[in-house]
């Protein structure tokens, strides 16, 4: 299990990665997957340049880990991203077997771990995640409200 500060040291990685995708016109998410104390995968949101509906901060991630280890099980893996996954992405986590999800803000409107629904404690699901939320919250929130703000 890794301490606050490495949550916190993880989570400044991701938002380094969440600033990738505002220069790059994206919603600003970014996030890591750690294995045993190291990053095994980074990843930003990429849906517009890549014209790609799954390009999610957490599925580049996922996929860049996946690649780096060479199997699409990332048994004890940890996912640290600036704001709270969507279904799709608490769903690729569970597929992947990620042991934590760590995650910066909250997402009201489509957060699927505590704010829109909790679809990690589904019944049936064949693996459990844990998570913990509010790491650097007011960093991951203050990189989307700039965003936005930008935006208008």
């Amino acid at each position: 299990m890794h301490g606050v500060a490495d949550h916190e040291s993880f989570m400044r990685v991701a938002l380094a990665r969440a600033a990738d995708a505002a220069a790059a016109g994206e919603v600003p998410v970014g996030a890591v997957v750690v294995h045993d104390g190291a990053i095994i995968g980074e990843g930003f949101n990429r849906p517009i340049s890549s014209h790609d509906p799954t390009a999610h901060a957490e599925i580049v991630a996922l996929r860049a880990a996946a690649h780096a280890v060479g199997n699409y099980r990332l048994t004890g893996a940890t996912l640290y991203v600036t704001v709270e996954p969507c279904l799709m992405c608490v769903g690729a986590m569970v597929h992947a077997r990620i042991g934590l999800v760590v995650y910066g803000a909250p997402e009201p409107k489509a957060g699927a771990l505590v704010s829109m629904t909790s679809a990690h404690e589904l019944a049936g699901l064949n693996h459990r995640l844990s998570v913990i939320g509010g790491v650097l919250e007011d960093d991951c929130r203050a990189v989307l409200q700039q965003f936005f703000h930008d935006r208008r």
